[in-house]
């Protein structure tokens, strides 16, 4: 089965074509770092590196762009807010967003450029548009002219469904630069001093870096109107190809809700990380259908954690053997627009196939190759081993306890214990060698 992605922009299931045969070039619109990351920021970095894992489990080479929008209008606000330089905010969240990134087992982009960094390039970018008509100046700001671009037959609106007759209200038109004002920062340009405007920068950066046509451009749902859809305008009236796909990833709701600062209900990544361990939190956030609402609850969390945690007692009981290869169904799965339910209801099929198996250890070799692709590999996790400790501790008592009854033939209360495992989620099997346990399915 050929790779098939939702293509966001045809509303489509499309086959996969790379423009280079084995090489895959993705853009993902990053973090503007303003504060803490909350677990709704990190869903796309799971999502997206889940995509990017796929690709290079199946042999293609990845050029994988994350931007850093290090300059905008909130981040100056929150600076002078709290009365700190703007450059050291943003970098001070920058680090929160990279600690937050490593700490889930996010695989580091291939370059995670800034917008700062790249004014020469949005300057150029700039010039051409103006030049073509699709651009102008006004009070030493550069705006892109909307309607010059769908008048020419531009395809504004394409992305979002939105229609630019149907827009009632604000001027269509959006800021390429915006002027300098007193005691923001600013760059010098042909058309006066001033600093980036939101959409610009990625035109600038993912052409850069992949070309002016490249093969897939991915964001949270939230960006598809105006980010996404500001960008492509401008990128197709500068006469660049731009992306030939688009993946959105769904947001993370709380009661309902999509989880914002604004909402007050930020769940933040450190908290989380009291409540379970990173590559259970990783789980967590992977878990669902990437264009599928994620709705947060403790409830789930725990439930997910726990899910991993099934994979993780039985590929140490199996000795944690080599990652070998996936299984034809979890192929199917991720090849089918990255569907990982599917796939991790494949990897638990295999983990209760496993614990009936005389010998689990290829079986467990397969489980740990598909986790892998999913960036929850047991073997590559720090194990869980003070967990684990207390509770071999806890039922090997109550083994004990139970073997003292059977040898005093007090069968009521061996069998007491035996239940009471049995509610626990432990299946206690009476060898030859002694009672063995294990964590059921």
């Amino acid at each position: 089965m050929k790779q098939r992605i939702f293509d966001t922009k045809t509303r489509t299931l499309r086959d996969f074509e790379p423009i280079r045969p084995g090489h895959v070039s993705i853009y993902l619109c990053g973090a503007t770092p303003q504060a803490k990351p909350h677990i709704g920021h990190l869903r796309s970095g799971v999502a997206f590196d889940i995509v990017r894992r796929w690709f290079l489990a199946n042999d293609y080479d990845v050029a994988f762009v994350r931007n850093v929008t290090d300059i905008d209008d909130k981040i100056l606000a929150k600076a002078s807010e709290h009365n700190r330089p703007w450059w050291e905010w943003v970098s001070t969240y920058e680090r929160e967003f990279t600690r937050a990134y490593d700490t889930l087992g996010v695989l580091p982009p291939s370059v995670e450029p800034r917008a700062t960094g790249h004014v020469t390039q949005m300057v150029d970018y700039m010039q051409r548009l103006i030049d073509d008509g699709f651009a102008y100046t006004r009070d030493g700001s550069v705006y892109f002219d909307v309607n010059a671009w769908v008048e020419a037959g531009g395809d504004y609106g394409s992305i979002s469904g939105n229609k630019l007759e149907d827009m009632t209200g604000d001027d269509p038109d959006f800021a390429l630069w915006k002027a300098a004002k007193p005691g923001e920062p600013s760059w010098p340009t042909p058309w006066g001093p001033g600093r980036p405007g939101w959409h610009l920068e990625c035109s600038a950066m993912s052409t850069w870096y992949l070309g002016e046509s490249f093969d897939i451009h991915g964001g949270g749902l939230d960006l598809q109107f105006p980010h996404h859809e500001n960008e492509q305008a401008q990128s197709h009236a500068a006469g660049d190809d731009f992306a030939r796909y688009w993946m959105h990833n769904h947001w993370v709701t709380m009661a309902g809700e999509k989880m914002s600062k604004s909402l007050g209900n930020v769940l933040s990544i450190d908290n989380m990380l009291e409540e379970v361990r990173p590559v259970e939190l990783r789980y967590y956030l992977g878990s669902a259908h990437y264009r599928s609402v994620l709705e947060y609850s403790p409830e789930s969390l725990k439930e997910a954690a726990a899910g991993y945690r099934r994979i993780e007692e039985f590929v140490k009981r199996a000795g944690t053997p080599e990652p070998t290869t996936w299984t034809d169904a979890f192929a199917q799965a991720l090849n089918d627009d990255f569907g990982v339910p599917k796939a991790l209801a494949e990897i638990h099929n295999l983990v209760r196939e496993g614990n009936k198996a005389d010998d689990p250890a290829p079986i467990a070799a397969q489980v740990r190759a598909m986790a892998a692709v999913l960036g929850i590999d047991p073997g590559a996790w720090p194990s869980s081993s003070s967990n684990s400790n207390a509770l071999n501790v806890l039922v090997e008592a109550e083994l004990e306890r139970r073997a003292t009854a059977r040898a005093e033939k007090d069968w009521a209360t061996a069998d007491e214990v035996r239940d009471r495992l049995a509610r626990a989620g432990i299946e206690v099997t009476d060898t030859a060698d002694g009672p063995q346990w294990q964590v059921k399915e």
